[in-house]
């Protein structure tokens, strides 16, 4: 599997912002799905993953309730709605698959898209 980010921008403070992961094969399905995020000076971190069907999401406490990852199979795409927007929250953003399903652990996920700039401005 290949993936692609897309949908990163410049927004205002209070804004929001789509970013989409598109996928190519067709075991997109099999794969857990996962966002990180790699701001200026600081290690990548983990932000939201989702399973396999889309039944179960689990978020960073630093979007939660603001955040939300969602799945279309039959597009092979992963979203992730960011509203509320911060300035804390630039960074690049990278999705990545997971063999094992939902995972917060870089270190389960097996294959990285090549990132999006997101910049939040105040």
């Amino acid at each position: 599997v290949q993936l692609q980010a897309s949908g990163g921008g410049l927004v205002q403070s209070g804004g929001s912002l789509r970013l989409s992961c598109s996928a190519s094969g067709r075991t997109f399905s099999s794969y857990g799905v996962g966002w990180f995020r790699q701001a200026p000076g600081k290690e990548r971190e983990f932000v939201a993953t989702i399973s396999q069907t889309g039944g179960s999401a689990y978020y960073a406490d630093s979007v939660e309730g603001r955040f939300t990852i969602s799945r279309d199979n039959v597009k092979n795409t992963v979203y992730l709605q960011m509203d509320s927007l911060k300035p804390k929250d630039t960074a690049v953003y990278y999705c990545a698959v997971a063999i094992g399903g939902i995972a917060s652990r870089q270190e389960s996920y097996t294959v990285w898209g090549q990132g999006t700039q997101v910049t939040v401005s105040s």
